[in-house]
């Protein structure tokens, strides 16, 4: 947990970005570490963990973290929540929570809501099309030799 504070603080005092650091470890070795990204890749994607989860699977050769620890600076946001159960990993330790993170103007608060919405309520509106053709690659795919159990 000291490594994942350590990088968020490096991030804010270098100027490169938000209070954010994640680091992935798999029984006592370091897998990734990383820091909040978003303003010096310009990608709303980067954040910490994301950007760990990224590597820990690059640096494993999979795309899940089993039997790995996630330690991060601060409560992750549903983005990078959704993130970490796809990757599952054991367990996610976290220091500073959502509150927290408010308080210095970083509010997920408002996305953690909009998903219970139905989609076409939502702030940024969200309209079902095409729904049938769609569901044909669904069909191709549970039909595949190469289908994989996510």
């Amino acid at each position: 947990m000291e490594m994942a504070i350590r990088l968020a603080r490096q991030n804010v005092e270098s100027g490169k970005g938000g209070p954010f650091g994640a680091v992935i470890v798999k029984g006592e070795e370091v897998i990734a570490s990383a820091m909040n990204e978003v303003t010096t890749s310009d990608d709303p994607t980067a954040h910490a963990e994301v950007v760990a989860i990224r590597r820990a699977c690059k640096e494993l050769g999979t795309y899940q973290l089993h039997g790995c620890d996630i330690y991060t600076s601060c409560e992750p946001c549903p983005m990078c929540l959704g993130a970490i159960y796809w990757a599952r990993p054991d367990k996610v330790f976290y220091a500073a929570n959502r509150k927290d993170a408010a308080a210095s103007g970083f509010d997920d608060d408002f996305i953690y809501e909009e998903i219970k919405l139905d989609p076409g309520m939502r702030m940024i509106p969200f309209e079902n099309v095409m729904r049938d053709a769609a569901l044909d690659a669904f069909s191709t795919w549970d039909k595949s030799d190469i289908k994989i159990k996510y």
